[in-house]
């Protein structure tokens, strides 16, 4: 399954859970990226291993310690379209690999990284409460798409606070001072909540025939109109 960066948090989305990658890390901590595989892995030098992380995770078996709790082999494609080995790695996974990286600046970097795991994991919990809402709705948007990714759901519901909030849920958050990646239907009026659920409603309809995203926006809008003009009278 290909792995989808969210843009928001610049953080990998996997079984629910966020992640970060070797990649992301070497380049933010100013590190060969082979230093860090290295770290993760281990290396071997005429004949002699010298532990990685890994190795030291597995010597830990008797304490059911699974390593792809910490980090997943994967891949990408280099410069010149070559597969390439990285590592994705769990909030857990990045602290041990990063623990002994030492100076104000690493310490600011971690920090930083700190706050996006926390911001993503709110970020996917809201999204989980959402889609335990109206499950029609999220059963909808996932049966839409051959090959469903969490961000075709985002860009549904997003369709649709645009239409009633004037704006997406990112930038609802940002007007009001809501943390990044929390939920916000708890900040709607009870008026921008009906509206929301009845165009969720409409959207299932639209969905299971098919019909095309701007035609759905265009229809939605067209709807939202209508029951504005209906309150307002």
């Amino acid at each position: 399954m290909k792995l989808i960066l969210n843009p928001e948090f610049s953080l990998y989305e996997k079984g629910g859970k966020p992640f970060c990658d070797s990649l992301q890390i070497a380049e933010t901590f100013e590190r060969p990226h082979d230093d860090i595989l290295k770290s993760i892995e281990g290396e071997t030098r005429k004949g002699a291993h010298k532990n990685g992380l890994i190795d030291e995770l597995n010597g830990l078996a008797e304490s059911r310690v699974m390593t792809r709790d910490y980090f997943i082999k994967s891949s990408y494609k280099d410069g010149r379209n070559r597969s390439q080995k990285k590592y994705l790695m769990s909030r857990d996974g990045f602290t041990l690999l990063t623990m002994g990286f030492e100076g104000e600046k690493a310490l600011r970097f971690k920090l930083s990284y700190i706050r996006r795991f926390n911001q993503m994991e709110a970020f996917i919990s809201s999204l989980l409460e959402a889609k335990m809402e109206f499950p029609a709705f999220t059963d909808a948007v996932m049966l839409a798409h051959e090959e469903p990714k969490h961000y075709h759901y985002s860009n549904e519901i997003n369709m649709i606070y645009r239409i009633v909030l004037g704006m997406d849920a990112k930038k609802f958050r940002e007007a009001n001072g809501i943390p990044a990646g929390e939920g916000i239907r708890p900040y709607l009026s009870e008026q921008d909540i009906k509206m929301v659920r009845s165009l969720q409603h409409i959207d299932v309809g639209l969905l299971e025939v098919g019909i095309e995203y701007s035609d759905r926006k265009n229809t939605l809008y067209n709807s939202y109109c209508r029951r504005i003009r209906r309150l307002a009278g």
